[in-house]
């Protein structure tokens, strides 16, 4: 356990370090313009060489940088003028080294917010980030700061004005801090209370409202509260062996056996969301030999709820062992070989050949026949996604209600940011394959035919689906009842990958 306490959440106190850090321009903005782009990038990742050249000239800022993310002692003096000393040592965000120098006792990581707000992020020193020499603290409750995968969920969350949101394994306060802005209560949970203490003084040292903090594991702490509007978590997904004596990390691993903490969190969701609310979490899930990883998630799904399954990627077991064992710092230690064997031999016994990482969205829609979508998507996204994942349940709610007569005398537009591609081979008089490919949000792809793609070049909200079939009919001399008959499948699909959306009215 960590025996060195967290600072004081004194609003005060706090306030005061926002004003010097304001001051000092210790931003996102003033880090890039103080490191350039490749040592920011390079702080990103953990890796601090690059910095520490950058700041070697006894700024304001560059006292702040290296205090609280390169985790060295500076002079006093320096300190003082940088940031209010007294309440920094007072409260505990500075503590005394070696002669008359001060150090930071916390790691405190510039944010930008969604709207270019200044936000500061708290962690455990040294572990801002992973980094490639893993965590700075070995500590079980070692509390890790924003990473990729924070990042991520707090880009493809729904940002629609909500009553009650839930942050359900809030480690460093990332994703409540994000729903303060949106959600007139956040509650924040996490089994571990060091966890808790950090996620309080991220949201106060950013100015924003304290959540409610509740310790305990998955849904217990909120078992007895109202239904939320919004279930965010970065749980601990990470699948490991058991009973490595000392080697569990509480931010990562769950405690339970493969991949049953994001199954619990999945099929339990529905019981603590309010109609239209929405569950977005981050996870990871077994492939297992013999098994369809999509049935896998596809039983994780509770009833009622409407779903979106994003397979990000899939590592092998020996790519998970070795990227998870990195993580931790174990690469370092005496123990290696043992533990990495301790991690394929769990995953023999389980026959598991690979482990998938990915989004999983669900909303309380109360359909009798949910709408279900399990998908592999490794290709670039543009971020934030949010309004996009509202966007992709609205269209299976047009679905589900429209049957195929009611489609064709719908009225569809070609969605903004839709490029045409046609393959084949130089001269030829028609195309071997054409392709719709959307610039915006998913970025997917989709092939089509002559006739897809010349429903879709036409469809500017003007006409019903079927005036345009029959139209496309008489130009291409086929029977009009047929190609009514077999168009609506692709229209659907075109709909449903965000192609094509239907004009209201």
């Amino acid at each position: 356990m960590s025996t060195h306490p967290l600072p004081s959440d004194d609003r005060g106190t706090t306030s005061r370090l926002r004003e010097a850090f304001l001051a000092a321009e210790f931003t996102a903005d003033g880090l890039l313009e103080l490191l350039g782009a490749s040592s920011y990038a390079a702080l990103a990742r953990n890796e601090t060489v690059p910095a520490l050249r950058a700041t070697r000239g006894g700024s304001t800022l560059e006292v702040l940088v290296r205090l609280f993310l390169l985790q060295r002692s500076v002079p006093q003096p320096q300190a003082g003028a940088a940031l209010p000393l007294a309440a920094a040592l007072e409260a505990g965000w500075l503590l005394p080294a070696e002669g008359d120098e001060v150090r930071a006792s916390v790691d405190v990581r510039p944010y930008s917010g969604p709207a270019g707000q200044d936000w500061w992020i708290v962690s455990d020193a040294g572990c801002g980030v992973g980094g490639a020499g893993g965590i700075g603290d070995r500590a079980s409750d070692v509390v890790l700061g924003v990473g990729g995968a924070s990042t991520t969920l707090a880009g493809i969350t729904v940002r629609t004005p909500v009553r009650r949101a839930l942050d359900l394994g809030t480690g460093s306060g990332v994703q409540a801090l994000h729903a303060a802005q949106h959600a007139a209560h956040v509650t924040a949970t996490d089994v571990n209370p060091r966890a808790l203490r950090c996620a309080g003084l991220t949201l106060a040292l950013s100015g924003a409202p304290a959540p409610e903090a509740r310790q305990g594991s998955l849904y217990a702490p909120v078992a007895d509260d109202e239904p939320f509007d919004l279930i965010v978590s970065n749980p601990p997904f990470v699948i490991t062996p058991p009973g490595q004596e000392g080697a569990r990390l509480v931010y990562r691993e769950g405690g339970l056996r493969g991949d049953d903490v994001c199954r619990s969190l999945v099929r339990n969701a529905a019981d603590h969301l309010a109609e239209g609310g929405y569950c977005q979490m981050l996870a990871n899930w077994q492939h297992v030999a013999g098994e369809d990883w999509r049935d896998r998630l596809r039983s994780w799904l509770p009833a009622g709820c409407d779903a979106w399954v994003v397979q990000r990627e899939v590592q092998d077991v020996t790519q998970y062992a070795e990227l998870w064992l990195r993580d931790a710092g174990d690469h370092h230690g005496p123990g290696y070989a043992a533990r990495y064997d301790a991690w394929l031999e769990e995953f023999e016994r389980s026959g598991t050949e690979g482990v998938g990482f990915g989004w999983i969205t669900l909303r309380n829609s109360g359909a009798a026949d949910p709408a279900v979508t399990i998908e592999e998507w490794a290709h670039p996204v543009e971020q934030p996604l949010g309004g996009t994942v509202v966007e992709h349940f609205g269209r299976q709610d047009f679905l589900r209600t429209y049957d195929d007569a009611a489609l064709l005398e719908t009225r569809f537009r070609l969605a903004e940011g839709v490029l045409q591609e046609q393959i084949g081979p130089p001269g030829a008089e028609d195309p071997e394959h054409v392709v719709l490919r959307q610039s915006r949000g998913m970025r997917r792809a989709s092939q089509v035919d002559t006739v897809g793609a010349g429903f879709a070049g036409v469809c500017d909200g003007t006409l019903p689906a079927g005036r345009i079939l029959d139209a496309i009919a008489q130009l291409v001399g086929e029977d009009r009842e047929a190609l009514r008959s077999r168009t609506p499948e692709a229209i659907r699909l075109l709909v449903e990958q965000g192609f094509l959306l239907p004009e209201e009215g």
